[in-house]
């Protein structure tokens, strides 16, 4: 046993607050910041303490309308979410037994990973203006009103930003459940056979119970990272923008601490999100330990 009163300890306790530090400590600069006074600036010292800030964000003095794209946000990301979990869960039992071309359909949903972000969202846009293309020599070689009228974008928030934000958040659901099912006991399952269950009772009342945090899991990852994604949405959501689009947009812009509240309300959504999923996998593990 290593004595808390060694070097050794007090050397490996400074690199670890420092790595703390270092982690945490811009998301606690702006958190603080954001409650400056009403002629605070951009850095410290604090001049003046109050809410003044956040009442200027949600007022409509951002230059863009916070509420709408926070809205867009939320509604992308439980949609996002949603998805990745019906999908990821759907190829974690596919892939429990080897079928003709499993390992290509592996490696092509994983490799969205590897592919730099805005590469794949200026490919997405690109496929999309050809989409446009084709919609509208469609539509004027058949003489289609509505869509000669009307037609302006295949790019939108739930088309081509839905789908690029898929390539992000899936990949990770797939590997998560991926893991899981390798490492579970499928004798559970022949159990239930033998008891007389058929193969829905089986899933629904034995193996979903047991792997239902990690499915809770997979759903934190879809919502948070679908809320907090930029690289791969840059280019592929149309005339409307997400909230942290509005907020790269914002910072080239504003020069108030109002960037700053921004900042604390994203961050406390994300933390709220984590805590509610964390409450759910307790509340899923006390119910099977009962």
């Amino acid at each position: 046993m290593h004595k808390t009163n060694s070097p050794g300890f007090f050397l490996f306790l400074a690199i670890f607050t420092f790595f703390v530090l270092f982690l945490y400590g811009p998301i606690i600069s702006i958190i603080v910041l954001s409650f400056q006074g009403p002629s605070g600036g951009l850095t410290f010292p604090l001049n003046g303490f109050s809410i003044h800030w956040f009442k200027e964000l949600w007022s409509g003095s951002a230059l863009v309308d916070i509420g709408a794209s926070f809205r867009r946000s939320i509604k992308l990301g439980i949609l996002v979410m949603f998805l990745t979990v019906v999908l990821s869960l759907s190829a974690g039992l596919a892939f429990r037994k080897k079928f003709f071309g499993s390992d290509l359909l592996f490696y092509t949903t994983v490799a969205s990973l590897i592919v730099p972000s805005i590469v794949l969202s200026l490919g997405i846009a690109l496929e999309f203006r050809i989409i446009d293309n084709l919609i509208i020599w469609f539509g004027e070689t058949f003489k289609i009103a509505l869509i000669n009228d009307n037609f302006q974008s295949a790019l939108g928030i739930y088309s081509s930003g839905f789908g690029a934000q898929l390539t992000w958040t899936l990949p990770f659901g797939l590997l998560i459940m991926f893991a899981i099912f390798n490492r579970f006991d499928k004798s559970l399952e022949e159990a239930a056979r033998d008891l007389g269950a058929n193969s829905f009772q089986t899933f629904w009342y034995v193996v979903l119970p047991i792997i239902a945090p990690s499915v809770v899991g997979i759903a934190l990852f879809g919502f948070t990272l679908s809320y907090d994604e930029i690289a791969r949405s840059s280019q592929v959501m149309g005339a409307t923008n997400t909230l942290p689009l509005d907020l790269r947009g914002l910072t080239t812009t504003v020069t108030t601490p109002i960037i700053y509240a921004l900042g604390t309300i994203t961050t406390g959504v994300s933390f709220l999100v984590i805590g509610l999923s964390l409450f759910f996998v307790y509340l899923l593990r006390l119910k099977n330990t009962i």
